[in-house]
């Protein structure tokens, strides 16, 4: 048998001949693989940009009677006017509050209020909260006005109420001298007169007249409302903070606080055990707070990948800014524009005043003062508002879920925008005037701007592919993708923006695309996979 099989393997013929294909297959491969290592590689291109370039603001946005203040505050400090324009009309929103509204249809019961949430996004060191703080000034200026005028009557309203706690308290002794003569007459008399001195009581405690919150848990804030109906602006230095806070297990119901808070024209209940019941029948609560593109970028991504933040929190910060930052730098060293900034203030006290007293409009919402467009602007806002609901309906939006939510909340953006113009510009005599058609150009023309830093903060979406392709380009640079890893391998570590197959690939093939880089599939442990073949160039330039 031993001399059989020696036989039989020494007359085998050899294994091109068994296999006339493998050695061919085999030796084209190694030469194809070689021919691409050794063609000459064209110069890395630069990757398309992910955005478009965002413009200047124009000052004819702002109101006309706070534009001198806002500019010279952006060239005294240079920064961009978008710095403090955002700011400033986030907190006249919030300063008109519930003291009136708009209905934006002719006939319609549709009704806004004009709450408004807005961000500064820049990276550290640009001085957006110095911008903030210079744009917020003359309503804390107000506040501290407020504060003091509490302390001087703080004194007063406690001897108040303690009159009315007497004064309770003997008609409670009067009404057991009539139980006990059973008196039903009297016992009569008492029980209005309680309830009279009651409703005194309840409505004795001094409450401080706030415009600004920083921080406090939902409920407080909830308390805070109760205390001032018209409405509060939450100024955050850093609004990371705060969703990070709605993030936390256990507060799913700040998030919903929050949300409808946006509205502002809703109510909100808490039912607690320990705190018992708060009933908040004016919820009216705007934001306006700072935050680091990188931070941001997080919750961008949960927002389109349909992760927790896809729930319109987001969305709702409709006055959010990206100005793109500019090399060019002066010193400006001079006093400040006093008499701007001191027109501004007597804007704002102005429409500290308005109230249910001083505005006769022709209609009201639940007994909240409502105006309406005068006729040319009522064409203008159709116009733009059938413009809007056409462009929701495009294939665009039906790939991009997360700005299409962001665009369609400019619904009610415009028109409170303009009735925040109308108001700024004509608060003297707003009570016997519609909304004009200049203050609703100045509002569409807001939205158009606006829109456009919308789409640099949602482009990872808008322009996908990009994104992924930037993200990889990052990699790279750090050095986390090296040559020769497989695709596999970049997708296994879940780095953001990096989770799927799908999105790796799509950002290689435009790397590729860009010479960056070439896709070879090559055997690796009797397995064939797709590995990265990096240009040499960006090895050099690594090294």
């Amino acid at each position: 048998m031993f001399l059989l099989f020696f036989f039989l393997m020494i007359r085998r013929p050899p294994r091109s001949t068994l296999f006339p294909y493998t050695t061919l297959f085999r030796s084209t491969r190694v030469e194809k693989v070689k021919k691409i290592i050794s063609e000459p590689w064209p110069e890395p291109r630069a990757l398309p940009a992910l955005a478009p370039e965002v413009p200047e603001l124009p000052e004819s946005l702002l109101p006309e009677t706070l534009r001198p203040w806002l500019c010279d505050i952006a060239d005294r400090i240079q920064i961009p006017l978008d710095f403090v324009a955002a700011p400033a009309i986030v907190g006249l929103a919030s300063l008109v509050g519930r003291s009136v509204g708009i209905y934006p249809k002719c006939k319609d019961d549709w009704f806004v209020i004009p709450n408004l949430w807005g961000a500064i996004i820049a990276r550290p060191g640009l001085l957006k909260t110095p911008a903030m703080a210079q744009a917020l000034l003359p309503l804390k200026r107000l506040a501290a006005q407020a504060s003091e005028a509490f302390r001087d009557g703080a004194a007063e309203a406690v001897a108040r109420k303690d009159i009315l706690e007497i004064q309770f308290a003997a008609l409670k002794d009067k009404g057991r001298a009539a139980a006990k003569k059973n008196d039903s007459m009297a016992l009569a008399e008492v029980q209005a007169d309680m309830t009279e001195l009651r409703g005194q009581l309840e409505g004795a405690d001094p409450h401080e007249r706030r415009y600004i919150v920083n921080d406090g848990t939902v409920e407080k804030i909830g308390e805070l409302l109760n205390q001032n109906p018209r409405g509060l602006l939450m100024s955050r230095d850093e609004l990371s903070g705060m969703l990070r806070t709605l993030d936390k297990q256990g507060r799913e119901g700040d998030r919903e606080f929050y949300l409808e808070a946006w509205n502002g024209d809703g109510d909100f209940t808490y039912d607690r055990i320990g705190r018992g019941t708060l009933h908040i029948p004016a919820l009216t609560l705007s934001i306006i707070g700072t935050i680091q593109p990188g931070k941001l970028s997080t919750y961008i991504s949960g927002a389109i990948q349909g992760e927790r933040a896809d729930d319109g929190l987001l969305q709702r910060f409709q006055v959010i800014i990206w100005p793109d930052c500019k090399s060019e730098w002066r010193n400006v060293d001079r006093w400040p524009n006093k008499a701007a900034r001191d027109a501004a203030f007597d804007v704002l006290q102005r429409l500290d005043q308005l109230g249910t007293a001083s505005l006769e409009t022709e209609a009201s919402h639940d007994g909240i003062p409502a105006l309406r467009f005068a006729p040319n602007a009522q064409e203008l806002f159709d116009a733009w508002r059938a413009d809007l609901e056409a462009r929701l309906r495009t294939p665009e939006m039906e790939t991009t879920p997360a700005f299409e939510s962001h665009l369609a909340k400019y619904r009610s953006l415009m028109p409170s925008l303009a009735l925040i113009d109308h108001l700024t510009t004509s608060v003297s005599f707003v009570s016997a005037s519609p909304v004009g058609l200049e203050s609703a150009k100045r509002a569409a023309a807001w939205c158009e701007f606006l829109e456009v830093h919308a789409r640099k903060i949602y482009a990872a979406e808008m322009n996908a592919e990009v994104s992924v392709a930037r993200a990889l380009a990052d990699k790279i640079r750090a050095g986390a993708i090296e040559d020769g890893d497989s695709v596999r391998d970049l997708y296994r570590p879940q780095w953001e923006g990096l989770k799927t197959p799908e999105a790796v690939w799509s950002g290689l093939k435009v790397l590729e695309r860009h010479s960056w880089l070439r896709i070879e599939e090559r055997d690796t442990g009797g397995r064939r996979a797709e590995v990265v073949i990096l240009n040499p160039e960006l090895r050099r330039r690594a090294a």
